[in-house]
């Protein structure tokens, strides 16, 4: 271990997700999400891996993200979505990779930076967040009518994300394909008929076919984390584990009290081991005093404040040595925490336990081809 800790990240097990989540919508090309450093597992060497899968498409949110693909030597299908005024989108476009519009003017500005482009046009269903809404998207329909029909642009796509997927049964869900079924047919009717319609992310790939349309994206359940507790995805599993060493350890009386604050207190004379992770590295200080970590085949607790280098967990009566390995989080095969309990134990979601990592981590990646 070249750092204090290490994250270790399976490569075959993500190949192997990828091709139990393809079973899950067989008609639908397959679109990998390796934005936000591939979900905090590491966007160049897990992007490789998905083409290798193979997957059909790459998808991530930043232009940076998109050409620091393309710099890596990354060739393929790869779209982005989420640019601002002074995007490159020039360089995008000479380094092959499909833009997103969410407006007419976005439009616009894409199709003056480059010999007609390849765009996809996205149409706010519900969410609320990037894409056309009402009256902006019937204008972005008829510009990208308009610039196709001038050889300016190719639309290749069009396209939108659920806001409630992962709540199977919420009535967002219908609503949401019903109006991305109704701009569909708008787009058809203005004579703009794209080769890819995409609505299913990670939740209604598994749980709702009838939104898989030309393809899906895959997110969060191909990194082996559900996307919400109570949607559980069949034959994947996580591919990251977070481990460490302790750093110290000390026998310590009943009444001695740990970390900033003084928030916990030992009961009775107990074993306190040193882990060398905190907040510093993207562990949550909100789960001081209730996550807990794996050791020697079981789990030790965290106690008191967690903090920007450390965190303190209770050992009890374990032997204990420094040296002796920690595992933060893990699939769960050897009976350590999951990135979930430790979002259960911070009041967030898993996918932020995992793209939260950062700072100090070593990184091994297995399975590279």
């Amino acid at each position: 271990m070249s750092a204090n800790a290490e994250l270790v990240v399976d490569l075959d097990q993500y190949r192997s997700n990828l091709a139990a989540l393809r079973a899950h919508a067989p008609g639908a090309l397959q679109m990998a999400v390796v934005k936000a450093n591939a979900y905090g597992h590491g966007m160049v060497p897990v992007a490789r891996a998905a083409r290798q899968a193979p997957v059909d498409w790459l998808g991530v949110a930043t232009p940076a993200e998109a050409l620091e693909l393309r710099a890596a030597g990354d060739r393929g299908p790869l779209l982005c979505w989420l640019a601002v005024p002074g995007a490159p989108f020039a360089e995008l476009i000479a380094a092959d990779v499909e833009v997103t519009a969410s407006g007419v003017d976005q439009l616009e500005a894409i199709a003056a930076a480059g010999d007609r482009p390849r765009v996809q046009v996205k149409v706010d269903t519900g969410l609320s967040r990037n894409g056309a809404f009402g009256p902006q998207w019937d204008d972005l329909v008829a510009a990208a009518a308009r610039l196709q029909s001038a050889g300016r642009i190719e639309v290749t796509g069009v396209w939108s994300h659920f806001a409630s997927a992962d709540e199977p049964d919420h009535p967002a869900n219908d609503q949401q394909e019903a109006v991305f079924r109704a701009a569909v047919d708008q787009l058809a009717a203005a004579g703009v008929d794209p080769a890819l319609r995409h609505l299913a992310n990670s939740a209604a790939a598994v749980t709702r076919p009838s939104s898989h349309f030309d393809l899906v994206r895959l997110g969060i359940a191909s990194y082996g984390i559900a996307p919400d507790p109570a949607v559980p995805v069949p034959d994947v599993r996580p591919i990251l584990t977070a481990r460490t060493v302790l750093a110290n350890v000390k026998r310590v009386p009943a009444g001695s009290s740990v970390s900033y604050g003084w928030r916990w207190s030992a009961d009775r004379e107990t074993t306190l081991g040193l882990v060398p992770v905190g907040y510093g590295e993207g562990i949550h200080r909100t789960a001081s005093n209730r996550a807990e970590v794996g050791f020697a085949g079981g789990r030790a607790p965290v106690r008191g404040t967690i903090c920007m280098d450390q965190l303190v967990v209770d050992l009890g009566d374990r032997p204990a040595r420094i040296g002796d390995p920690v595992t933060v989080f893990g699939p769960g095969d050897d009976g350590e925490p999951t990135a979930q309990d430790w979002a259960d134990a911070a009041g967030t979601i898993a996918y932020e336990i995992v793209t939260r990592l950062a700072g100090r981590w070593s990184r091994t990646y297995r399975g590279e081809r």
